[in-house]
């Protein structure tokens, strides 16, 4: 028996819409990053890009635990010697919550043209809008997190 190895023409796409309002965003993350892979699916191959699009609204509401918001930090580098920037996830969520979210999700998939590939599907919003009405979404209910 041979292993069954979907082709590019066989591939279907369908667009999910997670609403991150209150969601914990490691737990939001993870999510996204099996829908954008494909892992959810039968036809699953580490090696072929066969996720679906996904959509993500009110990014500016999703919750860190702990005192992650202060304490933990996002790292970039500029290139030059000495050219390391970085900032707590509380000033970068102030500046610019769609890039925290879409960051995370970065870092959960592969790190290499497949990777690249994948995260072009994945759409983030800081409000409750988006854009992307006309393909027929399919809203996901994620737990949301617990009072602490």
């Amino acid at each position: 028996m041979t292993t069954y190895s979907p082709k590019a023409s066989e591939i279907t796409r369908a667009w999910h819409v997670i609403d991150a309002e209150d969601l914990v965003l490691g737990r939001l993350c993870t999510e996204t990053a099996r829908l954008l892979r494909g892992k959810h699916k039968p036809t699953f191959a580490p090696h072929i890009d066969s996720g679906d699009h996904v959509v993500i609204v009110n990014a500016a509401k999703v919750v860190l635990t702990k005192n992650k918001a202060a304490n933990k930090g996002v790292y970039r580098h500029t290139g030059y010697p000495g050219g390391i920037k970085s900032e707590t996830y509380q000033h970068l969520m102030e500046r610019d919550a769609a890039e925290a979210v879409r960051r995370s999700v970065r870092g959960m998939l592969p790190h290499g043209p497949l990777g690249r590939e994948q995260i072009k599907k994945l759409k983030v919003y800081a409000g409750p809008e988006h854009p992307h009405a006309a393909q027929n979404p399919v809203t996901l209910e994620l737990p949301a997190a617990k009072a602490r």
